[in-house]
């Protein structure tokens, strides 16, 4: 809240094409002016120095004892051909059992040839994001079963709040891509439910999308969904990675066929795989942190490792996912100073092995409340500093990911949209010390009306989507609306304001084409 009061004025308040709220008074508040969001939180980039929680023996310590847990305990790699890959390249494969060990040389000169950076490819070419490095790429939740709004209220996945929610992350810049699903909508059977869904992604969307690794066929009409949506060959498709998938290894120490299909489907391909253990301290992972570190980085870098066997030079990131539980209930915690801690750490293995970054925005909460925001924020910060390069469930997540929330998003929007605003380098050229503008002004005045401030006032600050700057009287006479009630009318507005991203008729009707052949040869099979 600012320091400078005033007298409560009448204050009237209108809105920006997106919802942002302009309010025209002398009071605080002011005329903010401008409209949040615009092509400036494309390609952001985070220039910080990145906080090196683990000292340099330390992370010795944890990539060693990684090594030795795949050189003397193994990996359970659930299907046959994937360990026909790893014995072809020497790991040491038992015949008659699922159990694979690796040496550590074998597994660090894989390593060494996945990219430390790349593009993924959207059908739009301004939405191409930059993958490594310090570049920074925000995607939306993905894989909920239920969504809630406040009218709603939490309810199962369906098509309509599917294609809600992948509207929402058209309508942000700063939502650089869709994750997976947003919602699972179990209104669709599930022998076709992939292809209306990425057919949706395409139409709704111009930006980078997600295919899903449960089984050789999803993967193989993904890939070719994407293909059909960029309008390019196959050749090209394979030279500019369009596509990713994320890859959770069934902790502890296990790789299951769906997911070791997935990475041959798409590595073989030159697509994206996401290596993402899900390693939750006191329950899947040993209660210490560092213990779940090492069973994090191991499993990683076993199925990194696997993607280059299948391909060299394939696209591949780091995935962290440790967090916590309950130990009074089980269930998952999220947003917690442990995760922090596994979030910044998470980061050094990572830049030790010169290799993207992914992470996530997290929280348990249950509804759009002080908890909501506060263990968004510390996973916010923590992936911030720990150099975090591709941030899943950006927008959106609730109830530790069970709940897409459309009043969340929006919140969760003013918050990345914050975090790019404080990553933009402090501009420090002559005009911006404003000599002459302090020169003019002197001892005891103002610089409200200063030509250095206004020229500069419309752009000068962030303006929040959410934030209510009036004053409490104004406030009150207005209802004492809420963050919720903000929020809930946000997501409202930009939906109804909604465009489509043009999009060639010629691939549509190619992309319907494929989808309607799909679909009379019966999708996938299924047991129901």
């Amino acid at each position: 809240m600012s320091d400078i009061t005033s007298a409560s004025l009448p204050e009237t308040e209108t809105f920006s094409a997106g919802g942002e709220r302009r309010r025209r008074t002398g009071g605080r508040g002011g005329d903010r002016g401008r409209v949040s969001g615009g092509a400036k939180y494309r390609n952001l980039v985070n220039r910080l120095a990145k906080t090196e929680l683990l000292d340099p023996q330390a992370l010795d310590d944890i990539h060693d004892a990684s090594l030795t847990i795949l050189e003397e305990i193994g990996i359970d790699v659930m299907l046959p051909d994937a360990r026909a890959i790893m014995k072809a390249h020497g790991a040491d494969v038992i015949e008659g059992s699922d159990r694979v060990r690796f040496d550590r040389g074998l597994i660090m000169d894989m390593i060494a040839s996945a990219p430390s950076e790349f593009t993924m490819h959207a059908r739009n070419p301004e939405r191409h994001v930059k993958m490594g490095g310090n570049n920074l790429v925000f995607a939306q939740i993905a894989s909920a079963p239920f969504v809630a709004d406040r009218e709603g209220g939490r309810r199962a996945g369906n098509q309509e709040d599917f294609r809600k929610l992948v509207k929402l992350a058209q309508c942000y810049d700063v939502i650089h891509t869709t994750g997976g699903y947003p919602v699972e909508p179990v209104d669709i059977h599930a022998s076709v439910r992939h292809l209306d869904c990425l057919s949706d992604m395409v139409k709704l969307t111009d930006k980078v999308f997600h295919c899903y690794s449960l089984g050789k066929q999803r993967n193989l009409d993904g890939i070719e969904i994407a293909r059909i949506g960029r309008g390019v060959s196959m050749e090209q498709m394979e030279s500019e990675p369009s596509l990713f998938t994320i890859i959770n290894s069934s902790s502890p120490l296990r790789l299951d066929g769906p997911m070791l299909q997935g990475i041959i489907e798409m590595s073989s391909r030159n697509q994206v795989v996401v290596m993402t253990p899900f390693t939750l301290a006191g329950a899947m992972a040993p209660v210490t942190i560092a213990g779940a570190l090492v069973q994090q980085n191991a499993e990683a870098l076993c199925g990194i490792a696997f993607t280059q066997m299948v391909r060299r030079g394939a696209p591949a990131v780091y995935g962290g996912f440790t967090s916590n539980v309950d130990m009074k209930t089980g269930a998952p915690a999220f947003g917690t100073p442990e995760y922090m801690k596994a979030v910044i750490a998470g980061g050094q293995l990572a830049r030790r092995y010169k290799l993207p970054y992914r992470t996530s925005n997290t929280n348990a909460a249950n509804t759009l409340d002080a908890q909501s925001a506060y263990e968004s924020v510390f996973s916010l910060w923590a992936l911030t500093q720990g150099g975090g390069n591709f941030i899943m469930h950006s927008a959106g997540w609730t109830e530790g990911g069970l709940t897409a929330s459309f009043e969340k998003f929006i919140l969760d929007v003013d918050m990345l949209q914050m975090v790019a605003e404080f990553l933009t380098p402090l501009d420090v050229s002559q005009d911006a010390l404003a000599l002459d503008a302090v020169r003019d002004v002197g001892p005891g005045g103002h610089f409200f009306g200063t030509a250095h401030t206004l020229a500069r006032y419309e752009t000068a600050f962030y303006s929040p989507i959410l934030s209510d700057w009036r004053n409490f009287e104004t406030w009150t006479e207005a209802g004492r609306p809420t963050t919720y009630d903000h929020a809930n009318r946000v997501f409202k507005e930009k939906l109804a304001n909604y465009e489509r991203p043009p999009i060639d008729p010629a691939i549509e009707e190619e992309l319907d084409a494929f989808v309607a052949k799909r679909k009379e040869e019966g999708g996938v099979a299924t047991d129901f």
